[in-house]
């Protein structure tokens, strides 16, 4: 229980750097419509306003991808650190800035740490996670994002009162007080195991594995030798490929991976979440909603709460079901406002506005507006919301781990960059049209992830290799009836061969080796792994020949135990 303790503990402080992504999203959705801001910054309206929001998306994209050699060279979690410094001075020239070019060049340099957060983060996760919840565990980046949203717009709601510059200087500095916990929080963490072993530091790979995964550090836990053991031959099977580099990640073994880690991530923003994000206060400007900046703010609670739901049951529901269910259900929420604002809306007779079209004087079809879009955000943060950070990291080789994942996460922060441009003109120009083009990219993923996104839960991130060689058909991934406790049978061998050590049990050791040398391909790692011991071990001889005697009773044992050894 302890070292689950820690493994919770240690994703929830380095989830902080999700929490930054979200305080960004909130700083500009929060201040676009006040008074102060537009006054200060000469109502930035159509790709004036894009530029501001999408400076942010642009730094990431360079962010995500120099995470790669960032996080492979110095480790992930000084990586982060190295995120979190940038942060901090984004943030400083934010709040500090005195037009619109030093906004923008502000929260490039912001943009810079979430673009390595984001790719590095879920890695992180990834790789200190038990896999039964591994879900759960990269669930709380979004679940940081979300809170993230939630905070800073609260904070910049209530800032908003002040009639002055302050309204938006004040949360902008204050976005940098997560930054320096998570800066200093790191030095207190552990490596990730993954990374150790690829670094040839076993030792701490032992240690780390015992202090996340047992609750007295016993590094002689048969579960703790298990994955210790699969980490080595994973990393001895990469090696033997010898290569790590961009070009491999276009592999025929890597590229399929790839390209669906970029997929998820591209889908993940073309589904429309972040304009629901950045812009809400228009689109329910646009509904005829009078106070739409405390309505969006209840948009923001509803994104937290629903969160929680997928955190708890990821792991058992699985992920090709909710991003399928969830691409569909958002896909109708899509259709529903765009109908509504086609069939009762009318161009807005204010000029210079960001709404060109508006409803006016249909009350409860605004009110339908306005649950539908809190509907759309329920369906995102219970389906696609964590999952799209969780997946790129699950199904990369460590050996290109952080490059897949970087190049993931700077499609992801390309597709952000376009609708964080495009999306202000974009609402003046097309106004409800936006939604239907939003509908139309939710039944694109369905039809993608219904053909080409295999299932992963409960699966080791050593087993992800078997997934996508093997071919397993998708409609059994769907169902999850593959056999996803390889780790465990081994752990049970692993603890039987030391039951023998002792002179104890050899019988049945025998007899269960025998038997699952059929059915267990494990199985002579297992005898090897005690053979090995026999260099340190002054009993290892006395075992041999002890279970070479409980073989005189079963004819077969002596051609499974020369097998065995064999």
């Amino acid at each position: 229980m302890t070292g689950r303790l820690n493994v919770y503990t240690i994703s929830i402080f380095v989830a902080l750097g999700g929490a930054l992504f979200g305080f960004d999203i909130a700083s500009v959705a929060g201040v676009v419509g006040t008074h102060q801001y537009t006054t200060f910054y000469g109502n930035p309206l159509g790709t004036t306003q894009g530029s501001i929001t999408g400076a942010m998306a642009a730094g990431s994209i360079v962010g995500a991808l120099s995470s790669s050699f960032l996080g492979d060279k110095f480790s992930r979690k000084i990586s982060i650190q190295i995120g979190a410094v940038f942060w901090c001075i984004g943030a400083t020239i934010q709040s500090a800035s005195n037009g619109v070019a030093m906004l923008i060049a502000g929260r490039v340099i912001a943009g810079l740490c979430v673009g390595l957060t984001s790719a590095l983060v879920p890695i992180y996760q990834t790789e200190i996670a038990p896999r039964k919840l591994r879900g759960r565990i990269v669930g709380f980046q979004m679940f940081a994002i979300t809170c993230g949203i939630m905070i800073q717009y609260f904070i910049q709601y209530g800032c908003s009162f002040i009639n002055s510059e302050a309204a938006f200087r004040i949360p902008w500095a204050i976005q940098t007080i997560p930054a320096v916990i998570l800066f200093f929080s790191l030095f207190f963490l552990p490596y990730s195991p993954r990374w150790l072993a690829s670094k040839d530091r076993w030792d701490e790979v032992l240690q780390v594995l015992a202090f996340l995964r047992t609750a007295n550090e016993n590094t002689n836990d048969p579960l703790v030798i298990a994955e210790y053991r699969e980490i080595e031959d994973q990393i001895r099977s990469e090696r033997e490929a010898c290569s790590n580099s961009y070009r491999e990640l276009f592999s025929q073994k890597i590229r399929k991976r790839l390209f669906i880690s970029m997929a998820v991530q591209m889908w993940s923003q073309l589904i429309g979440m972040n304009v629901m994000m950045y812009y809400i206060v228009y689109v329910l400007k646009s509904a005829g909603i009078a106070n739409a900046r405390f309505a969006s703010s209840i948009q923001y609670i509803i994104n937290v709460v629903m969160t929680v739901p997928c955190l708890l049951w990821i792991d058992r529901w699985g992920r090709r079901p909710s991003l399928l269910i969830g691409a569909l259900v958002m896909s109708f929420w899509h259709f529903l406002i765009g109908g509504l604002l086609m069939r009762y809306g009318e161009p807005n007779p204010v000029l210079n506005e960001p709404e060109t079209w508006i409803v006016v004087g249909h009350s409860a079809v605004s009110r339908t507006i306005l649950a539908s879009s809190y509907l759309f955000v329920a369906t995102f943060a219970v389906s696609w919301a964590p999952i799209s950070w969780l997946y790129p990291p699950e199904i990369a080789p460590v050996r290109v781990r952080a490059k897949s994942v970087a190049v993931a996460a700077a499609t992801n922060w390309a597709a952000n960059f376009a609708l964080g441009f495009g999306v202000p003109p974009l609402l003046r120009s097309i106004s409800w049209r936006m939604f239907f083009v939003f509908g139309a990219f939710c039944i694109a993923a369905f039809i993608h992830v219904l053909l080409a996104v295999p299932e992963t839960k409960q699966r080791t991130i050593e087993e992800m290799d078997e997934i996508f060689e093997h071919g397993e058909p998708l409609w059994k991934t769907f169902r999850a009836m593959g056999e996803t406790d390889r780790l465990d049978k081994l752990a049970r061998d692993i603890e039987l061969c030391a039951a023998a050590a002792s002179n104890l049990q050899a019988p049945h050791v025998f007899k269960h080796l025998k038997s699952s040398s059929t059915s267990n391909p494990e199985a002579p790692q297992v005898f090897n792994h005690l053979k090995s011991s026999s260099t340190s071990d002054s009993e290892a001889p006395q075992v041999f020949n002890h279970l070479k005697s409980s073989s005189t009773s079963d004819s077969e044992a002596p051609q499974i135990l020369n097998h065995f050894k064999s």
